[in-house]
């Protein structure tokens, strides 16, 4: 009877001590409530002991939480309507005060993480969605992180995960950036146009003080051309070469011209002084007639018949008598 007494106490004990012992893992802290008074100490990963029906072990806990943050709905700055969802990694960093402060602290902070991103996407314009992140994701975090400071939890990260654009908004967007693309081509391909124009300037400008420099380059160019596979080959007809036939034309009607002057001025000259000649010849023939001299003949040099003979006194009479006896009109003379 005694052994069986024995027995059931032992067994009594070993239920006791069975349910008074409580493993803590090492990623967990454990926070005793005896009869609901916090107790001060925080137990340690391990074994620990409690006293069955007075002490309750509430177990929290330590890892990094990750969590989702639903996406939400909200009108930006720049009234433009979208929608964003984030994700949260945050721990517990003092056991009681999550414990004790706040009933449930994982909804706690998930509420709270709704709330500034909703906060956050009201303060913000789509372009600070879209392009700096990582400002809107500091603003958020610590925004979450000041009422999680009382519940003993610390916030290690927050991101902004994705944002949806309405379609109208996307359409819109992708025009602006092809716009932009366009306006970069076109003034990359005009200040390149500029930059070609003023080499090509300079070029021309030393290839003018040195014209064999454009024969040099002309035939860079056929070399270049005769590199490729083309089986007709363009020639251009050199422009100095054109320039040196004229030259050579205006050099022989030059010289052309300066000699017929030459000669024209000469045989000018000369007939210029053989009519003086003959004209004085003719007049010293016409003073050399006699005063009496009779028969009215027709007096000529070198083959030139003399238009009218000089006034000489006593002369115009003869001439008269001898026309008179010459025409066949006139009468015997009695």
């Amino acid at each position: 009877m005694i052994i069986e007494v024995l027995i059931g106490v032992l067994v009594v004990l070993a239920l006791v001590a069975a349910s008074s012992v409580r493993v803590i893992r090492q990623y967990e802290r454990g926070v005793v409530l005896r009869f609901g008074r916090l107790q001060r100490t925080v137990r340690p990963p391990g074994l620990t002991a409690i006293v069955p029906g007075v002490d309750r072990l509430r177990k929290v806990n330590m890892q990094i939480i990750t969590m989702p943050v639903p996406g939400q709905e909200g009108i930006t700055r720049d009234n433009v309507t979208v929608k964003v969802d984030a994700v949260v990694y945050f721990n517990v960093t003092d056991p009681a005060r999550a414990v004790i402060n706040v009933e449930d602290y994982l909804f706690a902070m998930g509420q709270v993480a709704q709330a500034s991103l909703r906060s956050i996407i009201g303060k913000s314009d789509l372009d600070d969605l879209l392009s700096d992140r990582e400002k809107l994701n500091q603003g958020l975090e610590v925004m979450i992180d000041s009422p999680a400071l009382n519940w003993g939890v610390h916030i290690d990260r927050v991101e902004i995960k994705d944002v949806s654009l309405p379609e109208a908004m996307k359409r819109s967007i992708a025009r602006q950036a092809e716009a932009e693309r366009e306006r970069r081509s076109r003034i990359i391909s005009a200040d390149g146009e500029f930059q070609a124009s003023r080499k090509l300037s300079e070029a021309a400008a030393v290839m003018g003080q040195t014209p064999a420099a454009l024969q040099l380059r002309l035939l860079e160019t056929v070399v270049e051309v005769a590199a490729e596979k083309n089986s007709t080959l363009v020639l251009p007809f050199p422009v100095e070469l054109l320039r040196f036939v004229d030259r050579t034309q205006d050099g022989a009607a030059a010289e052309s011209s300066e000699a017929m002057d030459t000669s024209g001025n000469g045989h000018s000259g000369t007939e210029g002084s053989g009519e003086t000649e003959q004209r004085r010849s003719t007049a010293e023939e016409w003073y050399e007639l006699p005063d009496d001299a009779g028969g009215g003949v027709s007096v000529r040099t070198s083959g030139v018949e003399a238009e009218s003979p000089p006034h000489v006194p006593g002369q115009r009479d003869t001439y008269e008598r001898a026309e008179e006896s010459d025409s066949p009109r006139a009468g015997p003379t009695g």
